[in-house]
């Protein structure tokens, strides 16, 4: 339904958001060696928010292949309302690390983009496979 790039076994998608989960650790301890203790939470915590927002949208899509009847009125409306899902989760996720965990915003908001980036990177291969 969202990407077009699903494959035998394992779907596109859920392919990005491994990607992504194999990214933190190695972010975090990038962030930790190069700024402190404190700057690899944060960019660990980033990360987590990417993937976080990713898993909605793998939930989303599975939940669009369950129901093969759907029309095209229906998907477009999951579509948008996994769209304004997404939007929700990253700005409440955001508010929570930086006013109630406290965590800096620049390694934080460094760990958001690295994820997107492997996301970029992980459909693009995963388009140029199939």
């Amino acid at each position: 339904m969202f990407t077009g790039i699903r494959r035998i076994g394992i779907s596109g998608t859920l392919k990005v958001v491994l990607a992504q989960a194999g990214l933190a650790p190695v972010a975090a301890l990038t962030g930790w060696m190069f700024a402190g203790i404190n700057a690899g939470v944060a960019v660990l915590y980033g990360v987590l928010v990417a993937l976080a927002v990713s898993a909605v949208l793998v939930w989303r899509e599975r939940q669009s292949m369950q129901h093969p009847e759907w029309d095209q009125h229906r998907l477009f409306k999951l579509f948008i309302r996994a769209g304004i899902e997404r939007l929700v989760l990253l700005v409440g996720l955001l508010i929570v690390g930086l006013g109630v965990l406290k965590l800096a915003p620049l390694p934080m908001l460094l760990g958001l983009v690295l994820a997107q980036f492997a996301w970029l990177a992980a459909a693009t291969t995963s388009r140029n496979e199939t």
